[in-house]
């Protein structure tokens, strides 16, 4: 097989490859570009190969092209943003990762694998635009921020107040805070509140996820870009700037890459960020709130989270308990939310039924108040013209067979016979709940006689 035969064979293959392959010889031609590059750069196969690589794309040039720079340098870079433009002058925007390429121990070109990231930091320049909007006072009538005060929060379980205390005494001072709690447990609610009860309530709140943006863009967003630090880049101030005497929430810190996080060690120790590509150290006064959804002490033996850095976070410590923890706020919580969409969707619903309350009881809510709440407002608006809200609209829901779908707990320290009562109690509940209490038919699912049945929930004290 001679090399061109080798070259279109490898076309042929890399056609089905997802992220974008571009080739080029060690002249600097393109010799393969798959459909997958066509397609990023929206440009066709038939205008690049074969070509001069800065021929085709000439906003590039020796030191800004990945591709010509591993070429020369003979070294692989890895995960590396650029920003260029196409033959139709578009601008493209790219996280590549680029390696040289030998043959018998002589250089012959260079290998790029390419992810399109145009629209993600599109977006993420829109939030920084807004976000500086907002933070300078600019922003319409139409935008609406939500503000989230203590006010907000409902619950009465022992482990709640606990750490609805501890917030509220965070709020007095401007110490790094670490809020713990699994998603939908409100960890968002309580950072705004924290926010609004300072003393920094009329600077910025600014929230950012650091699980939704890529590594080379979230350093950006963090801290800002300076013209020239690379193709395309502008001076943006980044939300350490925009929230200057306010608070940043960085959301989900344990997604954050390890990097990045010693970056921003680096600036909560030092109290100034410098963009990426400048050379100015900018001062800034932020008060830093982070969340995890993992247990941080966990977080950190897996790496996901630096040591230092959760050291340096940790100085206040918010464990907000899980919904299923807290059971006795179920009910408070959906005849507050019952309430809220009585006004939204126009109904009169104030009653909830003994068997919806079990429903809710029996669940265990692995998306928290945020599952609760959006459960109680479809079966709000399930719900016709009637005062009480009835298991049948919680029926619709499937909320019964996502209770069914859930593991049995078994206390270990439980002797045989508490042990079977508890399996055989979830199996009754379950077959009466799926017959809407008929007695003959859950007879009949669980495999046994009615009189029996009857007797189990007597034994039981079930209804």
């Amino acid at each position: 097989m001679t090399s061109k035969d080798y070259i279109a064979l490898m076309q042929k293959i890399l056609h089905y490859i997802e992220d974008g392959v571009h080739v080029i010889d060690k002249d600097g031609n393109t010799i393969i570009y798959n459909r997958a590059m066509e397609e990023l750069e929206g440009m066709k196969k038939e205008d690049v190969l074969n070509r001069p690589l800065l021929d085709v794309f000439k906003s590039l040039d020796n030191e800004t092209s990945t591709l010509l720079k591993v070429l020369k340098s003979g070294t692989p870079i890895k995960n590396k943003k650029q920003v260029y433009l196409n033959i139709n002058g578009k601008e493209i925007t790219t996280i590549n990762t680029t390696v040289p390429l030998s043959l018998n121990g002589e250089k012959f070109g260079a290998l790029e694998i390419a992810k399109d990231i145009t629209k993600i930091k599109k977006l993420s320049d829109i939030i920084l635009d807004l976000q500086n909007e907002i933070s300078n006072g600019q922003t319409t009538k139409q935008l609406k921020i939500k503000k989230y005060t203590f006010d907000n929060i409902l619950g009465e379980s022992k482990a709640f107040k606990d750490a609805l205390s501890i917030a509220k005494k965070a709020a007095k001072n401007s110490a790094p805070v670490l809020i713990y709690g699994e998603t939908g447990t409100g960890k968002e609610l309580f950072a705004q509140s924290i926010h609004y009860a300072s003393n920094r309530a009329n600077n910025p709140f600014i929230a950012q996820n650091c699980a939704a943006i890529p590594e080379t863009l979230l350093e950006g967003i963090l801290f800002g870009t300076s013209k020239g630090a690379f193709t395309g880049a502008i001076d943006r101030a980044g939300i350490f700037e925009q929230a200057n005497g306010g608070t940043i929430l960085l959301d989900e810190i344990n997604s954050m890459p390890i990097q990045l996080q010693a970056k921003l060690l680096r600036v909560l120790q030092e109290g100034y960020i410098r963009r990426i590509g400048g050379s100015k150290d900018i001062p800034i006064d932020v008060r830093v709130i982070a969340t995890t959804n993992e247990n941080p002490i966990e977080a950190v033996e897996k790496d996901k989270i630096r040591k230092d850095l959760y050291y340096r976070l940790n100085v206040i410590s918010i464990n907000i308990p899980a919904l299923r923890d807290r059971k006795e706020d179920i009910i408070p919580l959906s005849s507050h939310f019952i309430k809220k969409y009585n006004n939204i969707l126009k109904k009169d619903i104030w009653i909830i039924s003994e068997k919806s309350k079990e429903i809710l009881l029996e669940h265990s809510w692995p998306g928290n108040v945020r599952e609760l709440e959006n459960t109680i407002y479809a079966a709000v608006s399930m719900t016709d013209d009637d005062h009480v809200l009835n298991h049948q609209s919680l029926n619709i829901l499937n909320l019964n067979k996502r209770i069914n779908k859930e593991k049995i707990d078994i206390d270990i320290n439980n002797n045989l016979d508490e042990t079977m009562k508890t399996i055989e109690v979830k199996f009754i509940k379950k077959a009466l709940f799926e017959n809407n209490n008929n007695i003959t038919k859950a007879a009949n699912d669980l495999g046994i006689k009615r009189q029996t049945l009857q007797h189990k929930m007597k034994k039981y004290g079930i209804r």
